[in-house]
């Protein structure tokens, strides 16, 4: 790895299935969305990845179901961090897509049971005692689409920092670690790499 070759990050990303991995075992994901005066804000939830979308739900009282549907683009963040399954990628995913909302009872009784069961996967009880929680006429649940994902294998960067990743399994360079990092690097008279 060349002096400064740290900058560049692009290179670490995950595949489909790590993503799969990752969305499955993380136990909280962070909501983003942007409120009416164009502050970013967000929120940490508890989720579940199915059919390649994040489910999650809240009250629809909360300001955030008022910016979704006034603007349904959102961004989701996942870390593996969290994570006590040993399958789960180290390392952290961000989404941008789009929100979607359901109140009808099919999508309920299916998302409260996976959410309850995730949330405690050992404990009958703690999952039907979750189950009545989650089983509000004020809560929606909220799908998000995903249109966009921006990655980072934690694991893939450690190898290469120690010499032992190949050349094959990076991926590739993205503009921001290939033009616009050169861009950079000229207005602050560093030199081309």
């Amino acid at each position: 790895m060349a002096a400064h070759d740290h900058e560049v990050v692009s290179i670490y990303g995950y595949s489909e299935a790590q993503i799969d991995k990752l969305m499955t075992h993380a136990p909280e994901c962070v909501l983003m969305w942007s409120t009416k005066d164009g502050w970013p804000v967000g929120v940490v939830h508890a989720f579940v990845w199915r059919d390649g979308r994040v489910w999650m739900t809240f009250a629809a009282h909360r300001h955030r179901a008022a910016a979704i549907r006034r603007d349904n683009r959102v961004s989701v963040t996942v870390s593996g961090a969290g994570a006590s399954h040993s399958d789960c990628p180290r390392g952290a995913a961000t989404l941008k897509g789009r929100g979607y909302f359901h109140e009808d009872e099919e999508t309920k009784k299916w998302f409260y049971q996976a959410l309850s069961e995730k949330v405690s996967p050992h404990s009958k009880e703690g999952q039907d005692h979750f189950y009545s929680i989650l089983d509000s006429p004020l809560r929606v649940i909220l799908e998000v689409v995903p249109e966009k994902w921006i990655t980072f294998d934690a694991d893939k960067s450690a190898r290469d920092l120690a010499g032992t990743l190949s050349e094959d399994e990076k991926t590739p360079r993205l503009n921001s670690d290939s033009e616009r990092m050169a861009k950079e690097r000229e207005r602050r008279g560093l030199g081309a790499r």
